[in-house]
């Protein structure tokens, strides 16, 4: 995490709902000889956060054997120029947003893993309304319960939940403002997004 207090998300609510809204996590855990990373959808309920790999990864030998793990969710994230503040003697910086959590992880059974698995596709489905949602029903009866050998389910029991909110909120509201208005006018990916939050921080009483 950013080491300035400044940037640290610490409401719990608004944590759960930036990995809601992402839904995407890094798995970092430690291992003999260097650390392992995978990626993998999350779900976060409360302090519960689950996720499956596949078996042959790495990181899911590693969480059998206890391994520690920190699960990292990237937020939105952009290049900020100098320029942009319109005030003397800047550097480039880059904002974004990410949560952290860490604690240890357990496997699921397999009447959990298929609980994970259905609440995964009903939660990323809803976003895709107004399509009717894939369900399992849909497969080819077996097919779904050959495959669950091929994956792992976990849960991570969250002892530490912190997040950043790098908006340049060390900045006046009329230098956010102004490079909030530049970085809109960018395309590059995330530019709209953390453009529109620092916008907003403006706008606060």
């Amino acid at each position: 995490m950013h080491a300035s207090p400044l940037f640290r998300l610490t409401d719990e609510v608004a944590l759960a709902a930036l990995v809601a809204e992402r839904g995407f996590a890094v798995i970092a855990v430690a291992s003999p000889g260097a650390p392992l990373i995978a990626q993998a959808p999350v779900l976060l309920d409360g302090r519960a956060l689950r996720f499956h790999l596949a078996r042959s990864n790495p990181v899911t030998a590693a969480l059998l054997n206890g391994a520690a793990a920190v699960a990292v969710i990237p937020g939105a994230d952009a290049y900020i120029s100098p320029d942009w503040y319109g005030i003397d003697d800047q550097v480039p910086t880059w904002n974004y947003q990410s949560v952290e959590a860490e604690g240890p992880v357990a496997a699921l059974d397999e009447a959990g893993l298929v609980r994970l698995l259905d609440d995964l596709s009903v939660h990323f489905e809803a976003r895709l309304a107004p399509k009717p949602p894939w369900t399992r029903a849909k497969m080819t009866p077996g097919r779904f319960e050959a495959m669950l050998a091929a994956i792992v389910g976990f849960e991570m029991t969250v002892d530490r939940l912190e997040g950043i909110s790098k908006l340049s909120q060390n900045k006046s509201a009329p230098a956010i403002a102004q490079a909030a208005a530049a970085l809109a006018e960018r395309s590059q990916p995330g530019a709209a997004e953390i453009a529109g939050l620092m916008a907003a921080l403006t706008q606060r009483p």
